[in-house]
């Protein structure tokens, strides 16, 4: 009875909430794009499949040909100029700075130059700095977010010899110089999801998002799945706060999760810190996605699904070597390593949850269990 009463004040309160999304869903200050260079030191890329563009699946991974292989030495040592156009900071612990750590860890195997434009959240002016880099001759443009699809769709057509990637939505337009990347944000969020039913007491989570698409639409349905596959009795609803950015947003949501009774929250994306600032302010557990956040909440962050994008960029730079601009989607996954839960040290795990977590990340791997989508 008692958890029922927390799961109609928590209705009530996520009420109120989407009233404040709808009429207050802000984005952050833009300065002046600045790009730069970032090299760094180089790792050997993992393997990753391709689908077709207008079936994108989460596939095994597959033997990668090495950047260069059966090209001439000229085409081979050749530097790609690629260029990151990202919404938030390089630094945001989350979606961005997962984007910016793989392309330097590809830095000098796969021999890049590297230019980065982040903070540019305004669609209209990445837009602009987008068509600038595909006029200096950048080989490949990553615009990462899916609010850059409708432009790629339209500036791609218009310099045909350049390369062009964006995520997460999955589809290349049909045209040959685009790709296209997607996590399975489901999987890692299953494991997460299994985990908080197992630690909540009040059998009532949080669960925030900034909209209902993508891979925070899949992180989020796939946490919601595991905790009910562990605990049928569990109370979870979704919120999306309507702002990739606006951390106080997910503040506002977090709080009225508490006050539902929730004794354990999860989210994704960057506004993120917003929510967690939350948790450890009432010593519950997070749960994350993107990157690792453990420094803003030591003793809360209990696991997060980190992203590695460098298999699927590797696979870019591959083709663009040999000639091809596009026309394939690239799926992370946790079979792949595109996807790894990482657990934080600083958090008291109870045994029999890392246990259970370990046996689905395994059946997901081996593909025994697939996580709904």
């Amino acid at each position: 009875m008692q958890t029922e009463t927390r799961g109609r004040r928590l209705v009530a309160g996520l009420a109120v909430l989407a009233t404040v999304a709808a009429t207050g869903c802000g984005a952050a200050a833009t300065g002046a794009p600045a790009a730069s260079t970032a090299p760094a030191s180089s790792s050997a890329p993992a393997s990753l499949s391709a689908s077709p563009a207008a079936a994108p699946s989460v596939a095994s991974a597959a033997p990668v040909a090495s950047p260069g292989a059966g090209a001439s030495t000229a085409v081979a040592t050749t530097p790609i100029k690629v260029a990151l156009v990202a919404p938030s900071s390089r630094s945001d612990l989350s979606w961005t700075q997962s984007m910016v750590a793989a392309l330097q860890s590809l830095d000098k195997s796969d021999n890049l130059q590297i230019a980065i434009s982040d903070n540019q959240f305004v669609v209209a002016d990445a837009g602009t700095i987008i068509r600038q880099y595909a006029s200096e001759g950048y080989g490949l443009i990553i615009a990462h977010g899916s609010q850059y699809g409708s432009t790629i769709q339209q500036l791609a057509p218009q310099f045909p010899k350049v390369s062009f990637a964006w995520g997460t939505a999955g589809s290349t337009f049909n045209l040959p110089n685009v790709f296209a990347y997607l996590a399975a944000a489901n999987e890692g969020g299953y494991v997460e999801g299994a985990m908080a039913a197992m630690l909540s007491k009040s059998h009532v989570l949080g669960a925030i998002g900034p909209i209902a698409a993508g891979d925070d639409k899949l992180f989020i349905d796939g946490f919601a799945a595991g905790a009910k596959a562990v605990d049928p009795t569990v109370t979870i609803h979704p919120v999306y706060t309507g702002s990739y950015s606006d951390a106080s947003l997910y503040a506002t949501a977090a709080k009225t999760f508490v006050a539902g009774g929730a004794d354990v929250l999860a989210g994704t994306t960057q506004a993120s810190s917003g929510a967690i600032g939350v948790a450890r302010q009432n010593d519950l557990a997070w749960f994350g996605n993107d990157w690792p956040m453990e420094s803003l909440a030591p003793k809360n962050v209990v696991a997060t699904e980190v992203y590695n994008w460098a298999p699927a960029l590797h696979q870019m730079f591959t083709e663009i070597r040999h000639g091809t601009l596009g026309g394939a989607t690239y799926s992370i996954t946790l079979g792949n390593g595109g996807e790894v839960i990482q657990f934080n040290s600083g958090y008291s795990l109870p045994a029999n949850v890392r246990a259970k977590a370990d046996a689905l990340i395994r059946d997901i791997t081996a593909g025994s269990l697939t996580p709904p989508q």
